[in-house]
């Protein structure tokens, strides 16, 4: 294609990755698998994002979807590139499609090579494409196209989670129902609700959870696993599937009345397009959508950012409340580059961002007898990608880089391995910490609160920081004052560490209740 006949796809730069080994190019011949993203149709209202009104999929995907004609140009014309066509989704604006590789490079005008990387999780190599660079598309497509994924198809997000390291004395383990009645959690079931978890690697044992249960003495939920872009339930040989056994453990013994469904999809940009499009526009929309990965802001381009943070959106519109790890990696975010970052998705203003403390606790009496910052592990800081959200404009947010973003986390929960949560893996029972656990617990919560509300939630923040202001605790909230994250140190009020702080499941509810009838006002 000659360059007239091409338009440059904003956002789409890629970096070459540091320390890797090429090994060439990619076949020509082989087939590559990619998502285009379309732009909607219609912009989403501000208030049916922020506002507890929710729309049904189909008057979603009729007002806010792809509009039928872009479907039909972008698939007409990558059909007559010579390209597949796998899936089209006019809810989630994505069309699915392969080619062989001499074909997606002469598209996109980019070129693939093979490299050997280390993998974020567990860090060991694998081969994966690579592209650098910022591609290009038929002009037709020009401002119809938002985002191509999946050329590049490097492992894209890490896991949150922590194993306690030997037995030191002062350690301390915690079933998930036992820290559901330190946090006061209404009593409730979760009755009636679906939960959706996403995965990015890992499996599950239905041994491993059925014997779990069992010495709870919980009756085991209904859980489902779906495969996204031809993952599947991969079984308990890897790092990951800790993180597995961690969410399904303590979202189903919290919850167990919910269904649980695990998504798995592939360690990509593509794969978590997609896992985050087919939970948002299930067919029978979630109460709740846990996300335990991410990666530093700076890590992602910005097209799969504003794809992300789009279908997330879209959750909110739905009615569907999004929780998500912050980081165990405190201000750095396990990132070596200078200065502090945030993870996405976690800075995402769609999501409620969930941060990390030591608990330690009664267990007889269920009282707290201490409760600080996870000091040094704890994501939080400001988004250099998010705008400051309304919401949250009258909490002391601090300035990042002469600007004020999106600050993170906006709750926390238990999360050190030392005051771990005991979960089944492998035939074993042992503790696990990271804010991989906290975001599951929090999307237990609200699935106990939805069912006696009897209605989904969908963006929690207008309800939990309205009316909050700098230096004040917030009402449904015990808060977190002492430790610290690395750069930023928790003090009255919200802030980068915790958040406005842990729960009061019962007072909680109520607060929820009122904003669902009365609104912002």
């Amino acid at each position: 294609m000659s360059d007239a006949a091409t338009a440059a796809l904003p956002g789409s730069a890629r970096a070459a990755l540091a320390g890797v080994e090429t090994l060439g190019p990619v076949d020509p011949a082989a087939t590559v698998e990619f998502t285009v993203v379309l732009r909607r149709r219609a912009e989403l209202p501000a208030d049916l994002i922020t506002g507890p009104r929710a729309v049904s999929v189909q008057e979603f995907t009729q007002q806010y979807g792809a509009d039928p004609a872009d479907l039909e140009l972008v698939v007409s014309t990558l059909e007559s590139a010579g390209a597949t066509i796998l899936e089209q989704h006019p809810g989630s604006r994505r069309v699915r499609a392969s080619a062989p590789v001499s074909v997606a490079q002469k598209v996109f005008a980019t070129e693939l090579v093979r490299v050997n990387a280390a993998h974020p999780v567990g860090g060991a190599q694998i081969e994966h494409r690579m592209r650098t660079g910022e591609l290009s598309m038929p002009a037709a497509l020009e401002n119809v196209v938002t985002a191509v994924l999946g050329l590049d198809d490097r492992p894209q997000v890490g896991i949150h989670l922590r194993t306690m390291q030997g037995h030191p004395t002062e350690s301390v383990v915690y079933t998930p129902p036992q820290l559901a009645e330190v946090y006061h959690f209404p009593q409730a079931g979760g009755s009636q609700q679906r939960a959706a978890i996403l995965e990015f690697g890992g499996g599950y044992d239905e041994a491993d959870i059925a014997a779990y249960f069992a010495e709870l003495g919980i009756e085991q939920p209904e859980i489902t696993s779906v495969g996204v872009d031809g993952a599947v339930n991969a079984g308990t040989t890897d790092d990951a599937a800790l993180e597995v056994a961690l969410d399904i453990d303590v979202i189903g013994s919290v919850a167990p009345g919910a269904e649980i469904v695990v998504y798995f999809a592939p360690n990509s940009d593509q794969g978590f397009v997609d896992a985050v499009a087919a939970a948002v526009h299930a067919d029978v929309p979630y109460t709740v959508i846990s996300i335990s990965w991410g990666m530093a802001e700076e890590r992602w381009t910005p097209q799969a950012l504003g794809a992300i943070d789009a279908l997330l959106a879209d959750a909110a519109a739905l009615g569907v409340t999004v929780f998500v790890s912050s980081g165990d990696d405190g201000s750095r975010t396990n990132d070596s580059t200078p200065g502090p970052h945030v993870s996405f998705p976690a800075s995402s203003p769609h999501v409620l961002a969930v941060g990390g403390t030591t608990l330690y606790a009664d267990l007889h009496t269920r009282t707290v007898d201490e409760e600080s910052v996870w000091s040094g592990h704890t994501g939080g800081g400001v988004s250099t990608v998010f705008e400051l959200p309304v919401w949250q404009k009258e909490v002391a947010v601090p300035p990042r880089a002469g600007r004020t973003g999106r600050g993170i986390p906006d709750v926390a929960a238990d999360a050190d391995a030392m005051t771990g949560y005991l979960i089944r893996v492998r035939g074993t029972e042992m503790p696990i910490g990271g804010t991989s656990a906290a975001a599951p617990l929090w999307a237990g919560l609200f699935c106990r609160i939805a069912e006696l509300l009897l209605t989904p939630v969908g963006l929690l923040q207008p309800a939990l920081y309205k009316g909050v202001t700098a230096g004040q605790a917030a009402p449904g909230f015990r808060d977190i004052t002492e430790g610290t994250n690395g750069l930023y140190r928790a003090g009255a009020g919200w802030d980068a560490c915790t958040g406005l702080g842990v729960p009061h499941g019962e007072e909680l509810l109520e607060i929820v209740r009122q904003y669902l009838i009365y609104g912002a006002d």
